[in-house]
This record gives structure tokens, C-alpha cells and sequence, in this order.
């Protein structure tokens, strides 16, 4: 009797999560195996620096499916197992199991088809006084836990070394919280990369109003300590932040290891084509570490956002499953900080040096701000206005000649801008 067809899915996160559920609706009845490192289903990283680190959600939020689902569904999700190789032409991963144990620790495992979703890691200070204790970063679960308990006793010296969007959001956690919050930024205004100087400002004076010290141009030497805990951190010029607790956020890498052993291609991620396929037969890579071809902007594009993983891995398990797919989803990302929220849809690497044009009123952070190159939208952003993000990713994928005014003026509505978009 032939044995059934093997899908095994390595990584625990999102992307894992759609890409069985995925597999599951497009009709595939064969065994899908997760191997998910952490010894816990696999789970969804916003909450981590959102609701469940700021203590209004429980930890149950950053599941996509519960126990039950997965069983529910035959996915057979074996926690506490890491993938240590692959063997393409054997078609198979060698697994051990986490210190804990594991029920598949050492085996051997043959596939049919394999998708790596092993997402990114945390970039680390290496510098002096890295070791201490009370430096951390945030990217699990344990992280994020560790941090909000931290928060919670308040009254303590909180200092962020990074201007991105997970230092921003743990720093308006920590100050939620009761907590003396400085944010150290090396560029000259935080989120300047990803939505330029003039909407970075406004993150910036939105810190300052609730009592955030934003100290931008600024670099990092050293930690300093006390009989083992971090005591403050040394500036590039020798001056010392006093800190109880340091969170770094400056950057994830991805987790490419695994494929460049088996001789993947890999590039700042793997490479791999518009359907998730990568350069070894029967390998897909999906989310944070796949490096994939854009057919919009005829190169490859690596993201690492929460839609990524969440609408990629869904794509990536119907691919798995045979169906003919073509990854070309508008990067998205969102945020909550304080009373703003925000949806960001576009591609970065257009953005930069367009033309940014605000519909509403930027100064109450309640508007909706465009970048426009060539008289096309490339980007958008929703600033606490709501129910515009699917009208703002048309206008993008039209790419419709429009005008600045037109833009500027809410009196003529998005969707006539937008028309209709296959």
C-alpha cells in the first residue's frame, strides 16, 4: 500500500498556521507535519509588542488556531523539535529535540514537499556589557512576557536603543506603565527608513507628549553594570543613559541557515520565484525569510511584516498543494502606540523621494498621507481613519495617473480615484 504524500512545514509561526490551513481547504489529504521549535503552537508575533505586551489581551490572542484545530484538521504539530538539515535530493530533514525533549528527537524525516518558514532573529549588541542581565530583545513569546512583567513594576528606567517600530511600540507600553522611557535613535528622527522625516517627526512629538526623552544621532558604546545588571548605556561620546532595563530593537536577520546548508539559494533571505518555490525542487519559503520575486517591481523582495507571513503563507499552502499561484500582495503593515493607529500599505523602496501628499489634518494625526511619484500612488498611510486601507491598496495597484489636489481633497472620494481594479 503506498504511503501518503508528506507536506512538512518548518518554522512556528504564522506562516506555518496559514500554510496549513491552506493546504487543508485546497483539498490536500496527505500528512502535513509542523515542526515548530519552541515548544508551544505555533503563534503570531503583533501582540507581542501590542496587546499582550501592553496587558490588554491574554496570551491566548497570538494563537491562530488552538490544539484542537490542528487536531481537528490531522496537522500534526510536534513542538520542541528543530530541523538541524536538509537533504534535497533525499528528500528529507534531519530533526533533534529541544533540551525539554521531544517525541521526534533524532529522527529522520522524509517529505514530498517542504516549506521553510523560519522567520528572522533579533539583531544583538555584541559590544561590551552585552552579557548583563535586564538587556533584552523582543521577538518570542518569553520575550514579551518577561518584558510586560518588567513594565509592570513600574517606576523604572526604561531605555530603548532603536527607532523602529518595536522599540516605539515597546516604548509606549513602558510609559504606559508608569515607567521613565528614553528612546535612542541613531538617525536624526525615528522611522525616517520606512515612512520619512516629516510622518517620523509626528512619531516623535507624539513620544515627547507623553513623556518620552527621544534622543536622536545617537550611537551606543557600551553597557554599563552593577554586580551584574545593566546599569546604563554608554554613549558614542562617553556620556552614560542611566537604565534599570535596556530593550534593543535594531533589526531582525533572517533565519537562513538551514537552506544555505543544503545549498539553497540565499540573499538576505531565500531566494525564491513569484510562487514561493525555491532554487531546490519541492522546497517553498514563505514570510520573514523568503526572499521572493515581485512581479510589480520586477526584482526580489524580502518582507518581514505580519501580512506577509499571514497572506503569504496562506498563498505558499496552496502552492504546496498544486494549485497555480502568483505572489504579488502590496507590502502591508500596521501599528498601535498610544490613542494612534495606523495602516501603512506600499512599497518602500518606491516611497523614497516621492512626493508626500496629506489628505485631513496631519497635526491632530488624523489624516491619510500619500506618496506620489510620477503622478502614481506607491504608497499610503491611515492615520486613525479607518475602513480606507483596501480603497488606498487599489489606488496603488491601478496605478492610475492622479493629481496631488485631488489627493489633498476630501471632498472628492478615494474609490472614484481608485476605479476598478481586477
Amino acid at each position: 500500500m503506498a504511503s501518503r504524500e508528506r507536506v512538512l512545514l518548518i518554522g512556528g509561526g504564522l506562516t506555518t498556521a496559514r500554510a496549513a490551513e491552506s493546504l487543508r481547504q485546497a483539498g490536500f489529504d496527505g500528512e502535513v507535519v509542523v515542526l515548530a521549535e519552541e515548544r508551544r503552537l505555533p503563534y503570531e508575533r503583533p501582540p507581542l509588542s501590542k496587546g499582550y505586551l501592553t496587558g490588554a489581551d491574554a496570551a491566548s490572542v497570538v494563537y491562530p488556531h488552538d490544539a484542537a484545530w490542528y487536531r481537528d484538521h490531522d496537522v500534526d504539530v510536534r513542538r520542541g523539535v528543530r530541523a538541524t538539515a536538509i537533504d534535497p535530493s533525499a528528500h528529507t530533514v534531519s530533526t533533534s529535540g529541544s533540551t525539554s525533549g521531544a517525541d521526534a528527537a533524532g529522527e529522520v524525516l522524509r517529505y514530498d514537499r517542504l516549506l521553510l518558514a523560519t522567520g528572522s532573529s533579533p539583531r544583538r549588541f555584541d559590544g561590551p556589557g552585552a552579557g548583563l542581565r535586564d538587556v533584552h530583545t523582543l521577538r518570542r513569546l518569553p520575550d514579551s512576557t518577561r518584558l510586560r512583567t518588567a513594565f509592570r513594576a513600574g517606576d523604572r528606567r526604561v531605555v530603548v536603543v532603536g527607532g523602529g517600530w518595536i522599540g516605539l511600540e515597546a516604548a509606549a507600553a513602558a510609559r504606559e506603565y508608569g515607567n521613565e522611557v528614553t528612546v535612542l535613535v541613531r538617525g536624526e528622527v525615528p522611522l525616517a527608513a520606512a515612512i520619512g522625516p516629516e510622518l517620523g517627526g509626528l512619531f516623535q512629538r507624539m513620544h515627547e507628549e507623553h513623556g518620552v526623552t527621544v534622543r536622536t544621532g545617537t550611537g551606543i558604546s557600551a553597557l554599563s553594570g552593577e554586580q551584574g545588571r545593566v546599569a546604563g548605556v554608554v554613549l558614542g561620546t562617553g556620556e552614560e543613559v542611566p537604565a534599570d532595563l535596556v530593550l534593543f530593537g535594531i533589526g531582525a536577520t533572517p533565519n537562513v541557515e538551514l537552506a544555505a546548508s543544503a545549498g539553497l539559494t540565499v540573499d538576505d533571505g531565500i531566494v525564491t520565484d513569484a510562487a514561493f518555490g525555491t532554487s531546490a525542487d519541492d522546497i517553498y519559503a514563505a514570510g520573514d525569510v523568503a526572499k521572493s520575486f515581485n512581479p510589480r517591481l520586477g526584482h526580489w523582495l524580502r518582507v518581514d511584516h505580519w501580512a506577509n507571513a499571514l497572506n503569504g503563507g496562506a498563498l505558499a499552502g496552496r502552492a504546496i498543494a498544486g494549485e497555480t499561484v502568483v505572489y504579488d500582495d502590496i507590502p502591508y503593515f500596521f501599528t498601535d502606540q498610544y490613542d494612534l493607529g495606523m495602516e501603512y500599505s506600499g512599497y518602500g523602496e518606491l516611497a523614497a523621494g516621492a512626493e508626500l501628499v496629506v489628505r485631513g489634518d496631519l497635526a491632530a494625526r488624523e489624516c491619510v498621507a500619500f506618496w506620489l511619484a510620477d503622478g502614481r500612488v506607491v504608497a499610503g498611510m491611515n492615520i486613525n481613519v479607518w475602513d480606507v486601507n483596501e480603497t488606498v491598496q487599489r489606488l496603488i495597484r491601478s496605478e492610475r495617473i492622479v493629481s496631488r489636489e485631488e489627493l489633498a481633497d476630501p471632498g472628492v472620494p478615494l474609490d472614484a480615484l481608485a476605479g476598478d481594479v481586477a
